[in-house]
């Protein structure tokens, strides 16, 4: 029943009010030419807006595609660049090590030519000093024979010379003696023996 009374209700509600589909109508012939061209107008902006859009991703898309290649080629041409900048430290270390492996065998046969230079004035020195040596031993016995022979002689020359003074001693004396009639034969033998 109540169901009843409210369509009842709606009814003569519905009759003081225009039916929907007027309103319809009514809207169409006040808006309807502006609608249209609402429509067309959001109609053709939303498919510039989609037009666009494509266009802006397939633009992107192509930077995109076109940045990846070039990053791409940069970094490939980075890989190239370090490794044949990794070929030529190597090649440059390879160098470096074959002149210092070059640098200390020279430097080695210096130091050996250095030490038989060396070995060989050392021998020589020693030598040169021996020969000065034998030389400087020769001499020294040679003066050393010529002083002692010259010694010699003066010593058989004081020999001689004190020989001749004790006679001349003796007969100096003797002759004193006689001057002083005191000379007497046993004292003659005491000045001798004391001679």
């Amino acid at each position: 029943m109540a169901k009843a009374k409210e369509q009842l209700q709606a009814e003569k509600l519905g009759e003081g009010m225009p039916e929907i589909g007027n309103i319809d109508k009514i809207r169409d012939i006040l808006f309807g030419v502006q609608m249209k061209d609402y429509n067309k107008k959001f109609a053709n902006l939303e498919e510039r807006l989609v037009k666009e859009s494509n266009e802006l991703r397939d633009e992107t898309k192509r930077r995109l595609d076109s940045l990846e290649n070039y990053v791409k080629k940069e970094f490939e041409a980075l890989t190239e660049r370090i490794k044949t900048e990794q070929n030529r430290r190597e090649e440059g270390e390879k160098e470096f090590s074959a002149q210092l492996k070059e640098t200390a065998k020279s430097l080695e046969k210096k130091n050996s030519q250095l030490e038989e230079q060396m070995n060989n004035g050392q021998r020589d020195l020693r030598q040169q000093i021996l020969d000065q040596s034998k030389n400087l031993s020769d001499e020294i016995k040679k003066k050393y024979d010529e002083v002692s022979s010259n010694l010699q002689k003066a010593v058989d020359e004081l020999e001689k010379e004190k020989a001749d003074r004790s006679m001349l001693a003796t007969l100096f004396t003797e002759m004193g003696m006689r001057l002083s009639n005191e000379l007497d034969l046993s004292s003659l033998q005491e000045i001798s023996k004391d001679a």
